[in-house]
């Protein structure tokens, strides 16, 4: 099967290998021509024979907006795009309409797997109808894992991605729970090998995940994370996770604490904590410390 990928960063240029090892053919582009195969997105649709199926794999938002905007102008009715990155769930129902009006198709993929996905494969969640679907099947059977699972038709467009969404809330809240408890190892003083303990943890127990491994990992390369700044960011999907719960009457607790609590990361020094810390002056007398030098 033929494949036109836009998107070669570190999941789009991964991908591509691991489609052409399971013998398809891709034509890939990307603005560093130093890893594209073709200049332009043009040249990459007229290189491929109809009807086509065009993957994207850039940033959600206005980069992925400006190339579907650009592909409904060039493909032909019959063709296929393939939303891969991490698109809001709305905005990929706006794309179909927009694509259908031109009897273009569009399939919504979430894809997990990150740097490990070449060797390991990805976990794919898709979502369109099932006769789109069935047309990119070869190419889904490609990326993700080997076995039985992996992969899933979620439903209609829009499935695929916040299906995707939800993994990645449910991510945030695993690692703030390992994030916790190892803060709390590494707090006390009878614990003396707190990497140990999470090594110990990966055999036998419920907590076990690869999540978990990845945690030992990075405490093998730096035992007390010292070289790192306590600072994280949040792709979006959270915060998507958090605003479809509210709009459905869903409770997450644990998945917005977790968001909430990468927030907190970015502050050096926390503006509500300075109220806390008044408020229990002011009715307990505790200590506080001074700002000034």
């Amino acid at each position: 099967m033929e494949l036109g990928l836009i998107g070669l960063g570190k999941m789009g240029g991964n991908m591509r290998e691991r489609i052409r090892r399971a013998g398809h053919t891709v034509i890939g582009y990307d603005r560093n021509p130093d890893v594209a195969d073709v200049h332009s997105i043009d040249e990459l649709v007229n290189k491929l024979k109809g009807p086509r199926v065009v993957w994207v794999m850039v940033p959600a938002g206005v980069p992925t907006q400006i190339t579907i905007d650009e592909l409904a102008e060039l493909l032909s009715p019959g063709d296929i795009v393939v939303d891969g990155g991490n698109s809001r769930w709305t905005d990929d129902e706006k794309h179909a309409e927009q694509l259908n009006a031109r009897g273009i198709g569009f399939v919504d993929c979430g894809v997990s797997g990150g740097v490990w996905g070449l060797e390991n494969g990805y976990a794919l969640m898709y979502g369109g109808s099932a006769d789109h679907v069935a047309r990119v099947q070869p190419i889904f059977d490609a990326l993700k894992p080997e076995g039985e699972g992996g992969a899933v038709h979620a439903g209609k467009v829009g499935a695929g991605h916040f299906a995707k969404m939800v993994h990645n809330g449910i991510e945030y809240a695993m690692m703030q729970a390992y994030a916790e408890g190892w803060e709390l190892l590494e707090k006390v003083d009878s614990v003396t090998d707190v990497r140990e303990v999470f090594r110990s943890w990966q055999e036998g127990t419920v907590i076990r995940s690869w999540l978990l491994d990845l945690a030992v990992r990075a405490l093998d390369e730096d035992e007390h994370l010292g070289k790192l700044r306590g600072y994280a960011e949040d792709s979006g999907e959270g915060r998507w996770t958090v605003e479809a719960a509210i709009d459905n009457a869903v409770p997450l607790p644990a998945i917005t604490a977790s968001l909430f609590a990468r927030f907190a990361s970015r502050q050096e020094d926390s503006p509500q904590m300075k109220m806390v810390a008044a408020l229990r002056n002011q009715f307990g007398g505790h200590a506080v410390e001074s700002n000034e030098k």
